[in-house]
């Protein structure tokens, strides 16, 4: 089993930043992919930003060149940093974690962009 504990968040202006964090514990393995889904009132939770325990990242058409993921294999955490956050931005963000075909999410962090 994993746990995944979620901060950060909030209410932030439109054009501003924000910084996501999650730290997970229980079993981990070395070889495993985190990453944070959102989803916003009334739609489909959707993924925005993965990172393999390799460093690789995958992001979404809608936050590129904006929130950047990062991670420390030693402390099991990762990381969401969001930039010039646009009102369509607003919704739950989840951590998720994935290794050997089980998923694992967090219980989500409200981030609310006002224009």
């Amino acid at each position: 089993q994993v746990q995944l504990v979620e901060s950060g968040g909030g209410l932030v202006q439109a054009g501003g930043s924000l910084r996501l964090s999650c730290a997970a514990s229980g079993r981990i393995f070395s070889i495993n992919v985190m990453g944070w889904y959102r989803q916003a009132p009334g739609k489909q939770r959707e993924l925005v930003a993965t990172i393999t325990s390799g460093g690789t990242t995958n992001y979404a058409d809608s936050v590129k060149g904006r929130f950047i993921i990062s991670r420390d294999n030693a402390k099991n955490t990762v990381n969401l940093q969001m930039n010039s956050l646009k009102s369509e931005d607003k919704a739950v963000y989840y951590c998720w974690h994935t290794q050997r075909f089980y998923v694992y999410w967090g219980q989500g962090a409200q981030v609310t962009v006002s224009s």
